[in-house]
């Protein structure tokens, strides 16, 4: 109590009750994408197993033409023909090579058809709870609907994650009176590992780690974002810092971007040489479809309404 009163402790971040709400949900939607990961990786184990080389030949093992195919399959087509049938014209590999990847159906035991059947029902089951889930967050996060297009306007950063990001430090980051208190509970800063004048480490503390997750895969989708500021600070960093450490000075230039855009309210405006008119156009149109598919009512906003923020 001495502690307390003499300010020697320092305080943990406890949110209101809407925003737990929402982190609930974006947190048990994470566990749910894991899980369809893994059943995906075990379905992919269980063709190899039975000689099916179905993943080989197409790019989504769980897109429409597969699916069709692995149904059939599962509910016991055994002609590879009927099965090869089945895939989108638009398929790269053609009917002799999806034949000659699905000969082993033949023989398939019945075992093995209600294994697949089982996968492929899990896997919808799982991606009707993830929609319900979406439809629940884009509902919780109508009132700051703003908030998450200004956020995913970011590289590297998309509806789903932004609106983890807000889930995680609130629509405003009101909590943090600054983008260094934000890094720091993040754990998206340098470390100060320093006795005597020296320092020992630069390692980072390890901060809130669902919100260190997202930022590492923004920080590696900006890096690879094509004439953007993040692409060109990261082939600068990579000669002299590696990989590892270039992927953590984006990721925390990123951080402090986040706190701008939602404690100042302004926007993002990218800087990067290769960016044109079109490429912009263009990845306003996808955002656009992502926040109309999971309920958003959005219309088109005015370039002019605020002032820009630019990369840190």
């Amino acid at each position: 109590m001495k502690r307390l009163v003499a300010r020697e402790l320092t305080l943990s971040f406890v949110p209101n009750a809407e925003q737990r709400l929402c982190r609930t949900v974006m947190r048990r939607k994470y566990q749910l994408t894991r899980d369809h990961v893994r059943l995906q990786n075990q379905l992919e184990s269980l063709l190899e197993e039975t000689h099916i080389k179905l993943s080989s030949l197409v790019s989504d093992l769980l897109g429409a033409s597969a699916r069709r195919m692995l149904k059939a399959l599962a509910d016991g087509e055994t002609n590879p023909a009927t099965l090869a049938a089945l895939a989108d014209q638009q398929l790269r590999a053609t009917p002799e090579q999806l034949c000659d990847a699905l000969g082993a159906c033949t023989d398939l035991k019945p075992v093995y058809r209600h294994l697949l059947k089982m996968a492929l029902e899990q896997l919808q089951f799982l991606e009707q709870q993830i929609g319900q889930l979406d439809q629940e967050m884009a509902s919780l996060l109508n009132r700051h609907q703003d908030a998450v297009e200004r956020l995913a306007e970011v590289p590297g950063l998309g509806v789903d994650s932004a609106q983890q990001i807000i889930a995680e430090v609130g629509p405003t980051a009101a909590t943090f009176p600054s983008e260094k208190n934000l890094s720091s509970w993040v754990g998206a800063c340098p470390g100060d590992d320093e006795s005597a004048g020296v320092n020992y480490s630069h390692r980072s503390p390890k901060g809130n780690r669902h919100m260190r997750r997202v930022l590492n895969q923004a920080a590696n989708a900006a890096a690879r974002a094509k004439g953007s500021i993040f692409e060109i600070v990261y082939r600068r960093s990579v000669p002299r810092m590696g990989h590892n450490q270039a992927i953590g000075a984006i990721a925390h230039r990123q951080c402090r971007l986040i706190w701008l855009i939602l404690h100042q309210g302004v926007r993002y405006e990218e800087r990067g040489p290769a960016v044109t008119k079109q490429s912009k156009q263009r990845r306003t149109a996808r955002m656009i479809r992502q926040l109309r598919s999971l309920g958003y009512r959005v219309e088109l906003p005015n370039p002019q309404h605020s002032s820009p923020a630019q990369a840190q």
